[in-house]
């Protein structure tokens, strides 16, 4: 199914540690096998979900990008420019994580390579045309969408809405805010695998050389000593599942771009190379802790009773693996590395109770404790603390929400948005958090509020460094704005006519 081999190709490398010659001569080897060489606009995208103290295993570590990067250079062939680009996490300034993960002073050492901020560029309309779409177009950043040699390199992680993050799960990336946020919900799945036809990648490399457990922006570390190198997205993401005991085809982001053409799953179609075999990769991840844990079960035994109904399209899902529950594990995980005194703080203050979807049973709040419904289609009838409480559905169907008018958010009206409602709700019987879905870090600025615990954003340590991060942002779209270039060019898309690119 690749042009440049008779099936596709996965190299799994032993890599002790994050030795960038290393990295390099492995990456330049498996180019060499594969017969790549690197010409035109070549972009290579990591996954800089997020970064510093609390988030030292997220992301995908600079020295094995320096290692991509100089053996791009080394099989050049034409290369017009070679840019690194990247969106990280919803509402947190791609700037401040590339400074915090070590990447900005990784590209001063790399001479002739620039760096893109994908929030910041051109935002390309990509129209789709294939069955089983989501949607009829899908936006991408101009450096992505004009890109002539894609480079993935991703992280090995977990994912509490996927299972797993590693090739194609880092497509989510390859949008900006507005548009990530759309159909990040009980379609998610879908969503990544309607994002495969925006572009496909000539070379993947992912670092596993510490990868990450059970979460994805606060990982426990796994030390695999691995890079994984590949041609094919499928087929990479499928010996990476074999690695750790998943059945690829159990995996929805991975199975349908395989069933779509886009590659195989079957180790059978997959010609494995390099100096480790499939068996020593097992054994280093022997017992590797994936995501997808439902919140009731996340938060058993703890100060935390979650609550979980149906999202509103019961043909799809009795569950949103991609929205809000997964979006509170990730909260709660970040307060309680930031904050060591957050279980004291949930034991003064009383429980807390977070409901989710088209929940029907009962919620044995009692007083002192807190009831939070997170999410657009949050719905329950009942009594607390002896009210009478009607919770209707805000969900607005997939068909109303226009991409084209989708906007941003901002981390500080977040900020005073959820403070209000916080303290507007003190003495009400319940807090109402309407999004589709309820991000991250709003959860972590709701739930800071509501628990007395340590706000990230308020970090003294990081307050200066975010703030200018943020202001040059806000600096960049603005300059935008003025300049007269639109920040949206439908019909401008290079890709997208519904064919796989394999």
């Amino acid at each position: 199914m690749n042009p440049t081999a008779a099936k596709p190709t996965v190299f799994l490398w032993n890599c002790p540690d994050y030795d960038v010659e290393l990295v390099r001569t492995r990456v330049r080897e498996s180019m060499d096998a594969l017969g790549l060489k690197p010409s035109g606009r070549t972009l290579c995208k990591p996954n800089l979900v997020s970064a510093g103290p609390l988030f030292q295993n997220a992301y995908t570590r600079p020295e094995v990008m320096e290692g991509v990067l100089k053996a791009l250079k080394d099989r050049d062939a034409g290369m017009t420019e070679l840019t690194v680009g990247e969106r990280c996490g919803i509402t947190i300034p791609t700037r401040y994580v590339f400074e915090h993960s070590g990447f900005d002073a990784m590209l001063a050492r790399v001479p002739g390579v620039k760096r893109s901020l994908f929030e910041e560029e051109v935002q390309v309309e990509i129209p789709l045309s294939h069955k089983g779409r989501l949607r009829d177009a899908i936006f991408t950043p101009e450096p992505v969408a004009k890109a002539d040699f894609f480079v993935n390199v991703p992280k090995f992680k977990a994912h509490p809405w996927t299972t797993v993050t590693f090739s194609m799960k880092n497509y989510i990336g390859i949008q900006d805010d507005r548009h990530r946020l759309i159909d990040h919900d009980h379609r998610l799945n879908e969503k990544v695998a309607d994002l495969q036809y925006v572009i496909q990648p000539k070379l993947i490399v992912i670092d596993g050389i510490i990868a990450g457990e059970g979460r994805m922006l606060t990982p426990i570390p796994r030390k695999l000593q691995l890079l994984v190198v590949g041609n094919n997205q499928p087929a990479i993401d499928a010996v990476c599942c074999h690695i750790i005991g998943v059945d690829p085809s159990t995996v929805e982001h991975i199975r349908l771009p395989a069933q779509r053409g886009f590659g195989p799953l079957e180790l059978s179609q997959i010609d494995l190379k390099g100096d480790l075999s499939l068996a020593d990769a097992q054994a280093r991840a022997k017992g590797f802790k994936v995501g997808l844990v439902r919140v009731e079960k996340y938060f058993e035994g703890t100060r935390i009773l979650a609550y979980a109904g149906p999202p509103p399209e019961m043909e799809q899902t009795d569950y949103c693996w991609g929205g809000c529950p997964g979006a509170i594990e990730e909260a709660i995980e970040i307060l309680r590395l930031f904050d060591e005194n957050l279980e004291a703080k949930l034991e003064r203050k009383g429980r807390l109770h977070v409901v989710f979807g088209a929940y029907t049973g009962d919620i044995p709040a009692q007083d002192g404790d807190h009831v939070v419904f997170i999410g657009d289609c949050a719905q329950w009838r009942g009594f607390l603390f002896g009210e009478r409480v009607e919770v209707e559905s805000a969900y607005q169907p997939r068909e109303t929400k226009d991409p084209h008018k989708a906007k941003h958010d901002d981390i500080f009206e977040k900020l005073a948005s959820v403070s209000a409602k916080v303290a507007a709700n003190r003495s009400a019987t319940h807090l109402r958090l309407k999004g589709c879905p309820v991000s991250v870090s709003e959860q972590v600025l709701a739930l800071s509020a509501l628990t007395g615990a340590k706000n990230p954003i308020f970090d003294k340590t990081e307050i200066v460094n975010f703030n200018k991060a943020y202001l040059a942002w806000r600096g960049a779209m603005l300059k935008r704005k003025l300049t007269g270039k639109p920040y949206q060019r439908p019909g401008a898309a290079q890709r997208g006519d519904g064919k796989p690119e394999v």
